[in-house]
């Protein structure tokens, strides 16, 4: 089975064009929002495997304002990304829902004044959500060409849950995701594949999980153990609590996953890329996203495998 982009999955890029007609480039803000799970709200150190700063790039800092993120990061991936016209502002770092309505309009309404600027990314935790921030998404998903929430889950098991500290729970992120499509905003996921004390079995059997959710989208990222963290302590401590894998390993999972995925999810991402100065070690040696891609398109014709075929959809 190919999709719309003759892809063996339900690529974000060819959604895209079969949505809009053309890319729609992400641009990464940081507007200085923290989490509930730093902060004392509902735990202190935030997540065993996070350090915000390697997940962003240098021009997406909160000392600036969003329209001078917006600026540069226009410049940057214009020298990436040739092709890329049009912009969609990527709430990312932190807990982009966690302040008051207010506060939160007034963000999202600079990032959509900017010329350039199609819609809205807004990344956040299933518990930083309520009725009234999901009716102001809802009114500038309206307005807007494109607007999607995405939820960190990381999991579907409360066991792993609780061990990296994330503070919520499984049923928490179920009803945020179900309540936010409830009113017509384009809902997404992201999931860590290989944390600790997890199997390659339970990773598989989550996908019937994530299928019972009405997700637009999802993300999987290969967990990778980022210098300075409590992970990092965890990792040293319990190795064999964690599973690793050798590139070509992964993309078998990846293939497994995605054959058991409804076919209408649409795939954001397949693995992760974090700056070799935080990381402990490279296991994949300096492999960049789109040469994964590559070799995952090939696995899925080696296999003769594709998105949704064990899935019984």
């Amino acid at each position: 089975m190919l999709f719309s982009d003759g892809k063996r999955y339900n690529s974000a890029p060819g959604r895209n064009r079969l949505l809009y007609g053309e890319r729609l480039q992400r641009l990464v803000i940081d507007a200085g929002f923290t989490c509930p799970n730093r902060d004392g709200t509902v735990g202190r150190g935030g997540c065993t495997y996070c350090d915000n700063a390697a997940f962003h790039p240098g021009y997406s800092v909160p000392d600036k304002s969003i329209a001078e993120q917006i600026d540069e990061g226009i410049v940057f991936h214009r020298k990436r990304y040739r092709k890329a016209t049009r912009y969609l502002a990527y709430f990312q770092s932190y807990s982009n829902t966690y302040a008051p309505v207010e506060r939160l309009s007034a963000l999202y309404s600079e990032a959509l004044s900017h010329p350039e600027v199609d819609g809205l990314v807004i990344g956040t935790r299933p518990d930083c959500i309520d009725g009234d921030k999901l009716g102001l998404l809802e009114k500038l998903s309206r307005e807007c060409k494109s607007l999607t929430v995405e939820y960190g889950i990381e999991s579907c098991y409360d066991d792993t849950l609780r061990r990296i500290n994330r503070g919520h729970d499984f049923a928490t992120a179920e009803k945020a995701v179900r309540d936010t499509v409830a009113r017509g905003i384009s809902t997404g996921a992201h999931f860590i594949l290989g944390l600790p004390g997890e199997t390659r079995e339970m990773m598989l059997a989550q996908c019937g999980r994530i299928n019972a959710l009405p997700l637009d989208s999802v993300k999987f990222h290969q967990l990778q153990i980022v210098r300075g963290t409590a992970m990092e302590r965890e990792f040293a401590a319990r190795p064999q609590d964690f599973l690793q894998w050798t590139l070509d390993e992964y993309l078998d999972l990846i293939v497994d996953i995605l054959e058991r995925l409804r076919p209408d999810i649409c795939i954001e991402r397949v693995a992760g890329e974090v700056p070799p100065r935080f990381v402990t070690s490279l296991r994949w040696g300096m492999i960049r996203n789109f040469e994964i891609l590559r070799l995952l398109d090939e696995k899925l014709v080696a296999r003769n495998a594709w998105q949704g075929r064990l899935c019984g959809f």
